[in-house]
C-alpha cells in the first residue's frame, strides 16, 4: 500500500521514518486558515484534515495519506504559528520565555483500501517549558535560521534544546507528529516490522 506524508516538513519526515522505510512526500498547497468558531483542537485537526484530504484528492488507488498540524498556545491563551520574520520571532519567544506553554499537534490519516475509504483525526497535547533566555540568546537561536518554519520560533531538538526545561508529554508531538497515534493507526493497515 502507498503511504504519502502530507508535508514538507524534514521533522515529520524524520520521525514517519522511525515506522516506515518506504513513503513519498506530497507537499499540500490548501492554505493553513484558523477556524475560530471551532475549538483549538478541532482546529489543529481540521488543518491536518485539509493538509491530508487535498493529497488523498490528488491521488488515487490504495493508499495511506498522513496529514499533521503543530501550533503553540502561550500561557496567555495566544495561538502562536510560524513566525512571520525575525521581529515576530522574537517576540513570541519573549512570551514563552520562562513560562510554561501547550504544543497541540493534529493528525489526520485518510485511507482508501480495496475501495473502502477510512479517515483517523486526532491531536495530542505536550507541556513545554522554556527557561529564562537572554536577548542574546534568543538572536544567536535565530541567527541559524532554523525558527522561521517551527510553530512557536523554536524547536525541541537540535540548538534550542538547552533552553527546554522539561516537557509532559509525547517529545515527537512538540516535533510535529506524534509517532505513537501515527504507529497504533498503521499497524492496522500495514505490516510493521
Amino acid at each position: 500500500m502507498k503511504i504519502i506524508l502530507a508535508s514538507k516538513s524534514p521533522r515529520r519526515k524524520s520521525i514517519l521514518s522511525m515506522i516506515v522505510k518506504d513513503f513519498e512526500i506530497m507537499i499540500s498547497d490548501e492554505d493553513e486558515v484558523l477556524d475560530s468558531d471551532l475549538t483549538i483542537e478541532d482546529q489543529i485537526k481540521k488543518l491536518a484534515y485539509i493538509k491530508a484530504k487535498n493529497i488523498f484528492d490528488k491521488t488515487e488507488g490504495d493508499r495511506i495519506i498522513i496529514g499533521a498540524d503543530t501550533i503553540v498556545i502561550g500561557i496567555d491563551g495566544e495561538i502562536y504559528g510560524k513566525p512571520k520574520d525575525k521581529e515576530d520571532a522574537k517576540k513570541i519567544l519573549n512570551k514563552l520565555k520562562n513560562t510554561k506553554h501547550n504544543v497541540i499537534t493534529g493528525i489526520s490519516i485518510l485511507i482508501e483500501k480495496d475501495g473502502k475509504y477510512i479517515e483517523y483525526s486526532d491531536y495530542d497535547l505536550a507541556e513545554v517549558y522554556i527557561s529564562e533566555i537572554t536577548n542574546d540568546e534568543i538572536n544567536n537561536w535565530l541567527s541559524t535560521g532554523e525558527a522561521y518554519d517551527k510553530a512557536g520560533a523554536y524547536a525541541i531538538q537540535g540548538d534550542f534544546a538547552k533552553h527546554i526545561e522539561k516537557i509532559n508529554g509525547n517529545y515527537y508531538t512538540v516535533m510535529g507528529l506524534p509517532i505513537h497515534k501515527v504507529y497504533n493507526i498503521l499497524k492496522k493497515y500495514i505490516d510493521i516490522k
